[in-house]
């Protein structure tokens, strides 16, 4: 029998805490909880959750600041974050810290579930890509790094992984914005085109030699993308 999956709940607000954890313990996950950022960061550290739940607005530290400590931690592990913040800004930054994807106040726990599901199901999916080359740089999709001669290696979320191993598997070809998104995300997620935007663009900026002008990640127009090695 299966494990259960441990997701950690890092959140303020008691009922909202609360809320969380009755209803993710209903949908048969075993739930932390911590009440503010620095408690997150000792509860990754010592309990390793599967998966982190990440409020924006902490009382000792902003969600920012916790996602990249996280990151420093554990380079791999989910993060969504929950943000009452709806501004594309705010949701970009987000992203660029470290987060896999992010949740908007207030959201059904239909669709927070959903997208968890299928964060787990993607984790264990297998794949016979594992690295491949860009000029100057080697990307690890088995280890979730871009690794550079001589420097440390830069670290690749989850969807940032599955992203680019779609693309590689599909070389030369362009992936529709469609197909990315029930590939990765899942329809049940219902996420959304500026989704994908985002990680190309985080992508592009770790990826490429100019992200204003990109030579690898290729906008298709009306489309979707290409990946160009």
């Amino acid at each position: 029998m299966e494990s259960k999956k441990t997701i950690l709940v890092i959140e303020d607000e008691p009922h909202i805490a609360l809320g969380l954890k009755d209803a993710l313990e209903f949908e048969g996950f075993h739930v932390l909880t911590s009440p503010t950022g620095k408690d997150g960061v000792h509860r990754t550290r010592h309990d390793h959750p599967n998966a982190i739940l990440l409020d924006l607005m902490l009382p000792d530290m902003n969600g920012y600041q916790v996602c990249e400590e996280l990151r420093r931690l554990d380079a791999f592990v989910p993060i969504i974050m929950l943000t009452a913040k709806s501004q594309e800004a705010d949701k970009i930054r987000g992203l660029d810290v470290g987060a896999d994807d992010y949740v908007t106040k207030p959201f059904s726990i239909g669709e927070l579930v959903a997208r968890i599901r299928a964060l787990f199901r993607r984790t264990n999916r297998p794949s016979e890509v594992m690295n491949f080359q860009l000029p100057g740089m080697t990307v690890n999709i088995s280890a979730h790094a871009i690794e550079r001669p001589g420097k440390q290696p830069e670290a690749l979320s989850f969807y940032e992984v599955e992203l680019l191993r779609l693309l590689y598997e599909r070389q030369g070809q362009p992936v529709s914005r469609e197909e990315i998104l029930n590939k990765i995300w899942g329809v049940e997620a219902n996420p959304t085109n500026r989704t994908i935007d985002n990680f190309i663009v985080k992508l592009r900026k770790k990826l490429e030699r100019r992200p204003d002008k990109p030579e690898h990640i290729l906008t298709v127009y009306g489309f979707g993308y290409k990946l160009v090695v």
